[in-house]
C-alpha cells in the first residue's frame, strides 16, 4: 500500500515539472512572437522613415536645379536640414540618425530602438532596427 501511494506522489512531481516546462516554452515563444514583431514594425517604420527623409532632403536640397538637365547637384546643407527636419517631426523613437549628401544623392541611416515585453525577462532590454534609403535627383 505505501509504494503505490510513493509511486502517485512521484507521479504528479512528474507531471508537476513537466507541465513547468511547457509554461516556460511557451512564456519564451510568446516573447519571441511579441518582441519579433515589434521589431519588424520597427524595422518597417526605420526603413519608412528613411526614405522619406531621403525624399524630403532632395527635394529641398535640389532647389531651383531640379528637373534641369544642366546640373542635378544638391545643396548638402539645405538636404541636411530637411532630412533631419523631417525626421523630427517624425517621432521621439529614432535611436540616431545620419544624412550624407553626395552629389546628386542624399543617403540617409537610421537606427531605432524598441523596448521589449517578454524578453526582459532575460535581460534583453532592447532590440535595434535600422532603415537605410538613398534618394537621386533626376533631370527631366
Amino acid at each position: 500500500m505505501r509504494s503505490a501511494l510513493l509511486s502517485g506522489r512521484e507521479r504528479g512531481q512528474a507531471v508537476s515539472i513537466m507541465v513547468l516546462g511547457f509554461v516556460a516554452a511557451l512564456l519564451m515563444v510568446a516573447g519571441l512572437v511579441v518582441d519579433g514583431g515589434q521589431k519588424a514594425a520597427a524595422m518597417n517604420r526605420a526603413e519608412t522613415l528613411a526614405a522619406g527623409a531621403a525624399r524630403a532632403g532632395a527635394d529641398a536640397g535640389a532647389g531651383s536645379t531640379l528637373g534641369t538637365a544642366s546640373d542635378t547637384s544638391v545643396s548638402a546643407g539645405q538636404a541636411r536640414i530637411s532630412a533631419r527636419n523631417y525626421l523630427a517631426a517624425a517621432g521621439g523613437d529614432i535611436a540616431s540618425s545620419r544624412v550624407q549628401v553626395n552629389g546628386d544623392q542624399v543617403s540617409v541611416h537610421i537606427e531605432i530602438r524598441v523596448t521589449t515585453v517578454f524578453l526582459s525577462l532575460i535581460h534583453i532590454n532592447t532590440l535595434r532596427a535600422t532603415g537605410d534609403a538613398t534618394a537621386r535627383v533626376v533631370p527631366n
